[in-house]
């Protein structure tokens, strides 16, 4: 078994190996971590990371530009079920389009639009959204496998300016408030994906990694 977490030239990847490693040696799991922009790397790891920290345009070029890799992705994934989880801009990238300084097409594996955060009627909350909020799982998400040992209450990272509106509420795992309420965790299938970082979300999203490490959806 292996984890690959892809570079695509948007940062926050050392944190990220960092935590997936911990949760491994915590785990005692047998789970080597790739680091790579080779989709030949990533398809020889049982499970897929992509992170992501910057703009929507920015970021969905940089993966588009790493040669066979979104048609990799599309194989192991989309096609063949093989466990992946989106992290911040990770996760936007799945939405159809992103709305960040104009519009940029997503992957298109979870319908929706990335779209500006603008806090609701509280106009003295600052964007970005930076820190710790609560999150609030839908009921019918409570007993999935990557949120075992995870509550309503508690607290997670962010760090974003913009959010995922899912054409259907039902892939919304998870939300926040600010303002109003805010995509927190998305997912469908073998797909994941969080707005939150759990690679700094201490207890909380070191028990996210180690559990989807361990799932077989």
């Amino acid at each position: 078994m292996a984890v690959a977490i892809i570079d695509y030239g948007s940062g926050n990847l050392r944190s990220a190996e960092k935590a997936v490693e911990r949760c491994i040696a915590e785990l005692g799991l047998d789970m080597p971590v790739r680091v790579t922009a080779s989709p030949a790397e990533v398809a020889r790891a049982d499970h897929i990371i992509l992170p992501g920290v910057g703009a929507f345009g920015d970021c969905i070029r940089g993966l588009k530009g790493l040669d066979g890799m979104v048609e990799c992705l599309e194989r192991l994934v989309v096609k063949g079920g093989r466990p992946f989880l989106g992290i911040c801009v990770g996760m936007q990238l799945l939405a159809t389009e992103g709305h960040e300084h104009g519009v940029h097409a997503g992957l298109g594996w979870i319908g929706g639009a990335i779209e500006p955060l603008d806090g609701g009627m509280d106009r003295a909350l600052k964007i970005p959204h930076m820190g710790w909020n609560q999150i609030d799982i839908r009921e019918d998400f409570r007993s999935h496998p990557v949120l075992d040992g995870i509550n309503d209450g508690d607290h997670v990272y962010f760090v974003h300016s913009y959010h995922y509106e899912t054409t259907d509420p039902g892939h919304v795992m998870a939300q926040t408030r600010y303002g109003r309420p805010v995509t927190a965790m998305i997912g469908r299938d073998n797909i994941l994906g969080t707005q939150f970082h759990p690679e700094k979300s201490q207890r909380v999203g070191l028990r996210l990694i180690g559990n989807f490490l361990k799932w077989r959806p």
